[in-house]
């Protein structure tokens, strides 16, 4: 299975691209005997249209030509998830031979409706906002945390 995070505009050259980058590594070479065949990032430009809706209509649909598989949004207003239970439903679609599970962090406006509608989860880091380039280093850093909870390894300690 094939782990994708797809992001709403463009990263910053410096230390959060680079641990952003690490995790992903890191995820990529512990995943691979696992059976996650890569962990891929996509960047997308953001919507320049002059309303919020349009914007958010625009990058939806940019996500939707970058997805595949699974999809899950990343959103304060989403479900809470501790560390394990993501490594889990992981584990379920891999096993289960899902092609691909697709993780979007969304542009400044926020999710379109519409594709919050098509998700498989809409999951929350917490009711705080963050910065989409902590973000991205989050979700990285979880998908190495699932894939090393899988393999039983013991970076995650609780």
């Amino acid at each position: 299975m094939r782990l994708i995070l797809v992001a709403v505009g463009r990263a910053k050259a410096g230390p959060e691209s680079d641990l952003a980058a690490r995790y992903q590594e890191r995820a990529a070479k512990a995943g691979k005997g696992l059976g996650f065949r890569s962990i891929d990032t996509v960047t997308l430009d953001e919507s320049r249209l002059p309303e919020a809706a349009a914007r958010k209509s625009e990058e939806a649909a940019a996500i939707r030509r970058a997805r595949a598989g699974r999809l899950v949004l990343l959103d304060e207003r989403g479900r809470s998830m501790g560390s394990p239970d993501f490594a889990a439903l992981l584990g379920r679609w891999k096993d289960a031979s899902e092609e691909a599970a697709t993780l979007v962090v969304g542009g400044p406006d926020g999710l379109d409706p519409a594709l919050r509608a098509e998700a498989d989860l809409v999951l929350s880091f917490g009711a705080l906002t963050w910065p989409h380039q902590l973000v991205r280093i989050m979700a990285l850093e979880q998908i190495y945390r699932a894939v090393t909870i899988l393999a039983g390894h013991p970076y995650h300690r609780a």
